[in-house]
């Protein structure tokens, strides 16, 4: 051994490896701090125990005693020391340590001697040195005092009974249930990883903190190689935590490791690590934090903003939020699967919110081996989400139950973008009575919680709530985590399936009132049901009104039929009141589609009065012979008096009264193409401003029957049906009425041009529905005031000049008056504004009418005036004269 002079030097105490080993940290001027390992000389101090490395050992006597007297004297303080020798390959210094200023110092050596802790080693000591000789009478004091290893208890009352290893790490944890236990922190692997000693019952243990990762140190061949800030962020929980008293508390386990969170008496290292940048938060482990998590998020929060170390190349992801519509209150009115709803703000506005982070139960796949056992892909019947998926119906309806009508407060979280053929969603935290609603049906086990990319900040701002309440769902094997077979919801959907319909109707009209639930709302007396006591779905009209449609698809997937006035309103106002909501049915009957027609009530509410009372339907004819119909006519009544809705432009009818004829014709002249003149002087034409429309309805009719060629055979044509036939001329489909059906051909009208033709019953075949609603492009017009000859062939000659003069020309008509049915019309032709009727009149071909309207004496007159001149003349018809005499007397 090689002698060394007493140099005193400082340093912070790290640890205490024994009672008279001690490493201390060094504070030079510059550079980084030196650990030395300072070995007590003069003294042996009992040997603590050892794990299986390669034998286990256990305590000496007091061992424990004599290290914990130096770990709470010394760690983490200043003190000074002396190193009087150094054993050559050890890197051990062998000397003293003292605590305390100049003034009053204390000798660590000759304490542990006096405590009775330690043992003075005799065999170096010189008898000329003062301090040694002093050793060795603490020594014989504390033995005649009976102090430490010296006094008369058991010595196995001072050794540990220590466990190292714990069998069953999970039901350790849930056998302490979340409280804190004493402990002391033996070793530090990095950042968030401990190893320590629970009190008082000395089991080993290694801690990793819950709900966060910091930096590792990996291993790389035989080197272990740190991640960036690995070295920083051990030193930083070294520094706080090694050997320090502590309380732990153990929330989870993963293989031999335990999750958990370390109180320091100053605070908790986890919420230190995150805010200081040296760690992030982690998914997989946050769910067992048993509290602080809300403060975990914001520190690290905090740490991302500052751009603090591991944060440095942070930059925030998603879409920015506007601040003022972030939080707001909204009543719920409907809600979608078990994930999202319908809200409507205080302004009127329904937005679709979907619940931050959760999704529904889904379809088993292949490539999800966790999902719920259920229907398969292959399946040939059509999949009913709500019914079909196990536990859809159930998280439906937990949320329709609690929240349908109820005002709840939203939280955006996030807006993630559109996506392929998903649009943009808007994901929110919703909450109800203080009552998060995601939470709770995760809690139940309704819905599972979203995993996400560690960078991902999109994500509920309660992610971590969400997680604790999966893992408690979990463990009690709730809802889609049980291992018992799902609940089945076997139910017959009736809508179109009329002998379905005619089998459930008996039971339905006998059951009086049935509850049900309003699935759909297809318009304001159309609604969809779900009735629980039959487990079948049904298409119900109400009873007793005549209530405006909405828009709504074409039959056979034509352009999209707009709303009839207030039909948006009445489905709004149905909607609103009846969607998801539980209701009563009285079934009356059904009608000839399968669809049930009868009274529905909402909280004691006929919804046929409330859609008359607000002026959105009529009394129908149908309710004279229902108890209800003295109540519809009050509530029409009350909405015609005031106007409401589709009251709005009611006028009242008046007392007939004898009007005076007006004295002025009225002049709106209207361009007409003429498409065919009649054998009876009458003519069809098209309105030149529905001319667009007209082409455009050609184009489609004959594009969807090349598209859905028709069969051959296939169509039986009736007399007064509306098809679709091939002209003769150009072999082109167009719309026409069958007139007539004889010898396997049709005589048709075509109904857009007023022509007509025979057509074999293989050039025609049925009309797609859409097409049956649009109304006839083709006019029947009539000359006003004027009267065809009853002789045939002078007939024919002014429909040969009438023929010749206006088809296929474009002229103005006005109308001046109706018969059967039939405009009666002056036609202005041509640049000249020549008048058609007056024309005929003056080439002798026609007779002037004597029509009796006060209105129509000018017209009537000039026409007069025009036949007196053509009488004169000879003209066609008076070429021999007036033969209108043969009305006198003397011809009988």
């Amino acid at each position: 051994m090689t002698s060394q002079s007493p140099v005193l030097h400082s340093g912070i105490v790290k640890q205490i490896l024994s009672g008279d080993a001690v490493v201390i940290r060094g504070q030079p001027h510059g550079g980084p701090p030196k650990e030395r390992t300072i070995c007590l000389s003069n003294i042996t101090a009992p040997r603590l125990a050892r794990r299986a490395n390669p034998k286990e050992t256990k305590d000496e006597p007091y061992a424990w005693e004599a290290r914990e007297y130096l770990r709470k004297r010394l760690i983490g303080r200043e003190v000074t020391f002396t190193v009087e020798y150094t054993v050559p390959g050890t890197n051990r210094e062998y000397g003293c340590i003292y605590l305390g200023t100049d003034g009053n110092k204390e000798n660590m050596t000759e304490c542990l001697i006096s405590e009775g802790l330690v043992e003075v080693r005799r065999g170096g000591l010189k008898p000329t040195d003062e301090g040694q000789q002093k050793l060795v009478q603490l020594e014989e004091t504390a033995k005649s005092s009976g102090r430490g290893k010296w006094s008369n208890d058991s010595v196995n009352d001072h050794i540990r009974n220590i466990t190292w290893i714990i069998d069953n790490p999970r039901n350790f944890v849930d056998s302490h249930h979340n409280k804190p236990i004493d402990a002391v922190i033996e070793h530090v692997r990095d950042g968030c990883t401990v190893r320590a000693f629970l009190l008082p019952s000395f089991e080993y243990v290694t801690v990793m903190l819950s709900g966060i990762k910091a930096p590792m140190f990996k291993m790389e061949g035989d080197q272990q190689v740190p991640e960036e800030f690995a070295e920083e962020a051990k030193y930083f929980t070294e520094s706080r935590l090694l050997q320090r008293d502590v309380k732990i508390i153990l929330e989870g386990a993963s293989n031999q490791n335990f999750l958990g969170t370390v109180l320091h008496p100053k605070g908790n290292i986890t919420e230190l690590l995150l805010n200081e940048g040296f760690a992030r938060c982690v998914d997989w482990s946050m769910g067992v934090v048993t509290s602080g998590t809300e403060k975990y998020r914001g520190a690290e929060k905090r740490a991302k903003e500052k751009r603090l170390r591991i944060w440095r190349d942070y930059k925030p992801s998603g879409v920015a939020i506007d601040a003022k519509n972030k939080s707001f209150t909204a009543k719920v009115v409907e809600i979608v699967n078990g994930d999202a709803m319908f809200v409507k703000s205080s302004d009127g506005t329904i937005k679709k919110i979907f619940l931050a982070s959760i999704r529904p139960p889904r379809l088993a796949s292949e490539n999800n081996e966790n999902a719920p056992p259920n229907i398969m892909k292959d399946s040939n019947r059509r999949v009913r989400p709500l019914y079909d998926i196990p536990y859809m119906f159930e998280a439906r309806e937990f949320m329709r139950k609690k929240l349908i009508g109820k005002k709840v407060s939203v939280q955006i979280d996030y807006i993630q973008p559109a996506s392929g053929n998903f649009p943009e969603k808007t994901c929110a935290t919703v909450t109800s009575g203080n009552i998060n609603v995601a939470e709770t049906l995760v809690s139940k086990g309704l819905a599972y919680v979203i995993r996400y990319r560690q960078d991902d900040d999109q994500r509920s701002s309660h992610y971590d709530e969400l997680l604790s309440a999966e893992s408690r769902a979990q463990k009690k094997g709730l809802g889609v985590h049980s291992k018992k077979e799902p609940p089945i919801h076997r139910v017959a959907d009736l809508s179109g399936d009329v002998a379905k319909s005619k089998q459930f109707l008996p039971f339905l009209q006998r059951a009086g009132r049935s509850e049900a639930v309003v699935e759909f709302v297809a318009s304001g007396s159309r609604l969809r049901l779900f009735i629980p006591r039959e487990t079948c779905l049904i298409t119900f009209l109400i009873s007793g009104i005549d209530c405006p449609r909405g828009s709504r698809p074409a039959p056979g997937g034509g352009p999209q039929i707009p709303s009839d006035p207030y039909g948006e309103e009445a489905l709004m106002f149905t909607k609103e009141l009846c969607i998801q909501r539980e209701v009563e049915v009285e079934v009356e009957t059904i009608d000839k589609g399968g669809n049930f027609i009868g009274w529905l009530y909402v909280d004691s509410t006929n919804l046929s009065i409330a859609l008359v009372e607000e002026g959105l339907a009529k009394v129908h004819f149908t309710a004279e012979r229902s108890s209800h119909y003295k109540a519809l006519v009050e509530a029409e009544t009350k909405a015609r008096d005031i106007k409401k809705n589709i009251w709005s432009t009611y006028e009242e009818p008046k007392q007939e009264q004898v009007v005076e004829e007006p004295l002025e014709r009225k002049i709106n002249y209207r361009n007409v193409v003429v498409t065919e003149v009649m054998n009876d002087l009458k003519f069809y034409g098209q309105y030149v401003e529905n001319g667009p429309q007209l082409v455009e309805m050609m184009e489609q009719l004959r594009k969807d029957l090349e598209s859905n060629p028709p069969v051959p055979g296939s169509y039986t044509p009736r007399k007064g049906d509306l098809c679709a036939a091939k002209f003769s001329l150009d072999n082109q489909w167009y719309r026409a009425k069958i007139e007539k059906v004889v010898n396997g051909k049709g005589s048709v009208l075509y109904i857009d041009y007023g022509n007509r033709e025979e057509v074999p019953l293989t050039m025609m075949t049925a009309l797609p529905p859409y097409f049956q609603s649009i109304s006839a492009k083709a006019t029947l017009f009539a000359l006003a005031c004027l009267t065809p000859p009853d002789d045939g062939d002078a007939r024919q000659e002014a429909v040969d000049a009438l023929n010749h003069e206006i088809l296929g020309k474009q002229m103005v008509v006005n109308s001046e008056y109706k018969a059967n049915g039939i405009d009666y019309v002056t036609c202005l032709l041509g640049e000249s504004q020549e008048d058609v009727g007056l024309s005929l009149i003056s080439d002798g071909l026609v007779l002037a009418e004597l029509r009796k309207e006060k209105r129509l004496n000018k017209l009537v007159a000039t026409y007069k005036n025009a036949q007196e001149k053509a009488k004169s003349a000879r003209q066609n018809l008076w070429r021999y004269g007036d033969f209108t005499e043969d009305d006198a007397r003397e011809f009988g």
